[in-house]
């Protein structure tokens, strides 16, 4: 994540981590485990995951919520704390909130635009399906070494690459799980990334030792995720040229395909570049985009509403399809806008409220504490060390409490056993940073599954990068694989 964005808008590293003596380990794991248990009936036994309506896991993080709220109470924690706490949360998430809001009025007009139809067209003639998945790979780590941020690039040429591959018959979600899988490699080693520098700061180390250390373990592992995307993209079916010659026509006949459509992307990717908030550089390129439907698509624009201001008008808040010949475009060329993106939000927000509450009542505190005692030895403290990052990225929703929490608690413990705080850092990247998105409640995997319109649970097993580096980086400890030690023993 870019650290010029503030995504979460406030001093992950200056937060304060509630401790209550009171509450013990098993009375902190009572809330995990009923959300737990609730999540998973709903995801195994619900075959439309709707038990309590269109918001059933919205209402499921709620319930976790309460149930952590009767603890509190009965651990003699004041209404007001928790209240507090979870209003730091949802301060916290504002910027991704209007982020999103911006990202579906983005969609909205770069469709009615024509920019992701020129995206479409174009990336038909130049990605073949036999190189499809690890190229996405390469283009998504390029933009997000460059910008410093996952959610940037998943918003921009993530939306395209799953359009263009969806239409090469693709799955999504293999599309989406490449995508991911380069744009988390690319925020990881980018020194422009938020938790790229939050992650040294925790550990007392400093940025470009940090990242000089985690390429041990994440050049390997994006090694094996483009080997792993290349043996999948030679295996699998796609169409053929004639159909990929029906989708150029298609396209091509329904929207006035231009190169100058480019540069409304360009311009977004530039001010990022230049480091202008992305509120501002989003904001720009759904102004750009509007002008830009103005010119190029007019026809499309009279044939969506009255008028074209009230076209581009509806394609940033609601609904917005445009029909072709090809059955197969129907879908792809199809927005929700702002609207589309209130599931994602309703999620994050439920989310907050339960990480807000279990923090408060210092049920984290107590979680991590209770990894961090049964750290006896060396791969031990890094295995702790993981599934706490892990666990808090499920219980928190948050992926810098996921950086913050443990590298706050197992710091000292690094430095009692000789090791250098790299290790620390580097463990809490490959464990935290990486596995937020794919958590569905989390705010980054709720993030990504709305952007790219896959569901977590669709691109989980393709997000090869995410799911690997947590084993990679137990594989090191294991075997002592470049472990830098305080001192020479």
């Amino acid at each position: 994540m870019q650290d010029d964005d503030n995504i979460s808008n406030f001093k992950a590293d200056k937060q304060n981590i509630v401790k209550n003596k009171e509450l013990n380990i098993f009375e902190a794991l009572v809330p995990v485990v009923i959300l737990m248990g609730l999540l998973a009936y709903n995801i195994f036994f619900v075959e439309d995951q709707e038990w309590l309506g269109a918001y059933t896991n919205q209402l499921i993080l709620l319930m976790g919520g309460f149930v952590a709220m009767i603890g509190g109470f009965m651990n003699k924690v004041p209404l007001m704390v928790m209240v507090k706490e979870v209003w730091e949360n949802l301060k916290s998430v504002f910027v991704p909130i209007m982020i999103l809001f911006l990202v579906g009025a983005l969609a909205g007009t770069w469709l009615v635009s024509g920019v992701i139809p020129a995206m479409v067209y174009y990336g038909l003639q130049v990605l073949s399906p036999e190189i499809f998945l690890p190229a996405s790979v390469v283009i998504a780590a390029l933009i997000s070494i460059a910008t410093g941020s996952s959610w940037t690039t998943s918003a921009t040429v993530g939306i395209a690459l799953v359009g263009i591959g969806t239409a090469l018959g693709i799955h999504p979600g293999m599309i989406a799980g490449a995508v991911i899988s380069g744009a988390y490699f690319g925020d990881k080693m980018s020194p422009l990334s938020d938790t790229t520098n939050l992650a040294p700061a925790m550990a007392g180390t400093d940025l470009f030792t940090h990242i000089r250390y985690m390429t041990l373990t994440t050049v390997p592992t994006i090694i094996i995720t483009l080997i792993a995307f290349s043996v999948i993209s030679f295996s699998i079916d796609t169409s053929g040229e004639t159909d990929i010659s029906g989708l150029l026509n298609s396209t091509d006949t329904t929207f006035n395909i231009s190169p100058w459509l480019f540069l409304v992307p360009l311009a977004v990717i530039a001010l990022i570049l230049l480091k202008t908030k992305p509120l501002i550089a989003l904001g720009c390129g759904v102004v750009l985009a509007g002008i830009f439907a103005v010119i190029f698509q007019p026809e499309i624009l009279i044939s969506l509403a009255d008028s074209k201001f009230e076209a581009i008008f509806n394609s940033i808040i609601t609904d917005t399809s445009i029909t072709t010949d090809n059955e197969k475009l129907n879908d792809l060329f199809s927005a929700g806008g702002m609207n589309g993106m209130l599931w994602t939000i309703y999620l994050i927000l439920c989310a907050m409220v339960f990480g807000g509450i279990m923090d408060a009542i210092g049920a984290l505190s107590r979680i991590t504490q209770a990894l961090l005692s049964v750290a006896a030895t060396v791969f031990g403290l890094f295995a702790s060390t993981v599934i706490s990052c892990l666990g808090l990225n499920a219980i928190a929703s948050d992926q810098y409490l996921a950086l913050v929490i443990p590298g706050k608690m197992f710091k000292k413990a690094y430095e009692d056993k000789g090791l250098a705080p790299e290790n620390l850092s580097r463990t809490l990247e490959d464990s935290g940073t990486v596995t937020s998105v794919l958590i569905p409640w989390n705010t980054c995997g709720a993030y990504q599954s709305g952007v790219l319109g896959v569901g977590v649970g669709e691109y989980f097993l393709y997000a090869i990068f995410n799911w690997l580096s947590p084993f990679t980086t137990l594989l090191f400890a294991a075997f002592r694989i470049k472990i830098k030690q305080l001192t020479t023993k």
